[in-house]
């Protein structure tokens, strides 16, 4: 299943979930539940917002964006992040309110056991979006995932929760899950928001890529060959390298594209998704750089 997929599908369950769950609230008066309802809601948000931005991600490069649309990924997870803090805070002024005026719960088992079945749908879904998120590399598919699996925990806390009022009879530990809740889910907001500032700031390939870019240019290093500057960056599911290679000033334009090329399919070849930009220069030439004139 394609990316887009995951995340229709990830659409139909946060519209399965949030019934069960507005249900579950419903019929017990629980507002650890009800708080468990509202981050359904922003599972359906994100991921209608997520499917929009791979959309967005997978068109082909134009003439305003001629290296492509990749980094439109970062800004569903970097929005989900927003909305996750706003239902944060509705769980907790509505936790307050019944903590400063407790109700009896009502049905408690029922609303118990829809929390479950809309926790082990989340489940299911959230492990095949990882793992279809890793072999792609989207951040838009791999946030989404980890607040569903964010959700299930929230749920399974919930739930056990709910069954220590039911064995104590102390309606004030009902809101106090719910904020504990609520700190949870902020925490996995703020998570999500920073991984995708990273991503908008050019951040670097991850260490296990770099090492293997490194291992690939060593197999074509020489003492009248090498390369240095190679810098790394990373945008939604592409990855890119520049770097510099260096060799004799005596050959000829043809000899040094088809090693070029050589090294370029080398690099593409190990790190699937790579884009290598390889600039030509002569063993006793430097490249300048950090001009003072650039300095604001």
């Amino acid at each position: 299943m394609k990316v887009a997929g995951y995340l229709k599908l990830s659409v139909a369950v946060a519209l399965a979930t949030i019934a069960m769950k507005t249900g579950a609230w419903w019929v017990s008066g629980s507002v650890s539940l009800l708080s468990d309802a509202l981050e359904s809601l922003v599972n359906l948000a994100g991921a209608i917002f997520a499917l929009a931005m791979v959309t967005v991600a997978a068109r082909p490069p134009d003439d305003d964006h001629p290296y492509g649309h990749h980094k439109a990924e970062y800004f569903s997870s970097g929005f989900e992040g927003v909305l996750i803090f706003a239902a944060a805070l509705a769980i907790v002024w509505a936790a307050v309110q019944r903590l400063l005026a407790p109700q009896p719960l009502q049905a408690v088992g029922l609303g118990i056991v829809l929390s479950v079945l809309s926790s082990v749908l989340n489940a299911a879904l959230a492990y095949g979006m990882l793992k279809k998120a890793r072999a792609v590399r989207s951040m838009a598919l791999e946030g989404d995932a980890r607040h569903l699996f964010t959700d299930v925990w929230t749920s399974a806390g919930v739930v056990l929760g709910l069954l220590a009022v039911m064995a104590t009879g102390w309606l004030w530990l009902d809101p106090v899950i719910a904020i504990a809740v609520a700190l949870n889910i902020m925490r996995e907001g703020g998570s999500l928001v920073r991984r995708s500032a990273d991503g908008l700031m050019d951040h670097a390939l991850e260490p296990q890529v770099i090492a293997e870019i490194e291992r690939t240019l060593s197999g074509f290093a020489h003492p009248t060959i090498r390369f240095d500057h190679v810098v790394t960056r990373r945008a939604g599911q592409r990855r890119f390298v520049d770097l510099h290679m260096h060799m004799p000033a005596g050959w000829t334009l043809g000899r040094a594209a088809a090693l070029r090329t050589s090294v370029e399919q080398a690099l593409m070849a190990a790190v699937p998704g790579l884009r290598a930009t390889i600039e030509l220069l002569p063993t006793n030439v430097e490249a300048q750089f950090d001009d003072g004139r650039d300095a604001l």
